[in-house]
């Protein structure tokens, strides 16, 4: 009869653990986020989601991506999403056009421009000033890709108006397609596009505008206000798991974090995702905290203000919030 009893209450443990892990999972809060670009330049995202960070700190993350800045924006400011991660320069064109509910930046993923600048022919000793007289494929005009792009063409004494055919209407989903097919001398491109074409034969990295370009909030997570002050909780949630994301990012090699994050790039070789992670590795395109400082906002209007795409200067305090992103950072 002993083992019976043993037996019943065992099963009883059982059953009531069930139960428990059940409420868990039932109790995860979601949060839908909307990406501009499904791109190894986001690394320590997928790393958070892979890893279970969000799990831990009571999330399920819903992660859509979404081609684009203003449609990510348009998604957020019509509550298809919950936090759009996008170039921050899209909270000050928001603002510029009036809100009653402003877009809040309130923790940054990237602190680099994430582009390559990739030529046509193999280049071994390579000057800026071989893109004088040349057809420059560019990104989408009014993007931090194509503003920071100028911003280093003009810093070499190149004014891309004048000294190259400069290409800006093509869509950005379609400018790679575009150089394939014989479009352009040299093209901006995002990895791990211009690594593949570079192992294809396609075309050839030769600078970063990354390192060129100093540091910027390139690309960081925002969110209406109202949301930050009704889900203030989930915010640093949210908050807490990316840094833990960040800190494995920085302290991992590139080999382990592309293994981790292959799942997100099915169709690309894991020895080419390492590739890719370390050269932003190397580079500090990866921000190692969530803290979007005021420099890097100031140094962010500079180059939209250089490119003439700034509609009106903003205050760092009126859309830069770091209270999630200090409380995670301790």
């Amino acid at each position: 009869m002993r083992w019976l009893k043993k037996g019943f209450l065992f099963s009883v443990i059982a059953l009531l653990l069930l139960s428990l892990t059940a409420c868990n999972t039932g109790e995860l809060q979601k949060v839908k986020v909307g990406e501009v670009t499904r791109s190894i330049f986001y690394a320590p995202q997928y790393v958070a989601l892979e890893k279970g960070f969000f799990e831990d700190e009571g999330l399920s993350v819903d992660l859509q991506t979404i081609a684009g800045g203003d449609k990510t924006m348009t998604a957020l400011l019509s509550d298809g999403i919950d936090i759009a991660l996008v170039g921050s320069e899209t909270s000050i064109y928001v603002t510029a056009q009036g809100t009653n509910d402003p877009i809040q930046n309130f923790a940054q993923l990237t602190q680099t421009d994430g582009t390559f600048l990739v030529a046509r022919e193999k280049m071994e000793n390579f000057s800026w000033e071989e893109l004088k007289g040349s057809v420059f494929l560019g990104q989408r005009k009014g993007g931090m890709p194509q503003m920071a792009g100028e911003f280093v063409l003009k810093k070499h004494g190149i004014d891309p108006s004048k000294d190259l055919t400069l290409i800006q209407n093509i869509d950005f989903a379609n400018i790679s397609t575009a150089f394939a097919s014989g479009t352009g001398d040299f093209v901006q491109l995002f990895e791990p596009t211009a690594s593949v074409f570079e192992k294809e034969g396609k075309g050839y990295i030769v600078a970063s505008f990354g390192t060129e370009s100093g540091h910027l909030p390139y690309t960081s997570y925002m969110a209406k206000d109202s949301y930050l002050k009704e889900q203030d909780k989930t915010a640093q949630s949210f908050t807490n798991a990316l840094k833990r994301a960040q800190d494995f990012v920085q302290e991992k090699s590139a080999a382990e974090v592309a293994e981790i994050i292959q799942p997100y790039f099915e169709n690309i070789d894991v020895a080419l995702i390492e590739t890719v992670v370390e050269r932003y590795k190397s580079q500090g395109s990866y921000a190692t905290d969530p803290i979007l400082d005021e420099e890097e906002w100031e140094n962010l209007q500079a180059v939209m203000e250089e490119a003439g795409e700034l509609p009106q200067r903003v205050e760092y305090e009126e859309l830069v919030n770091t209270t999630f992103a200090k409380k995670a950072a301790k």
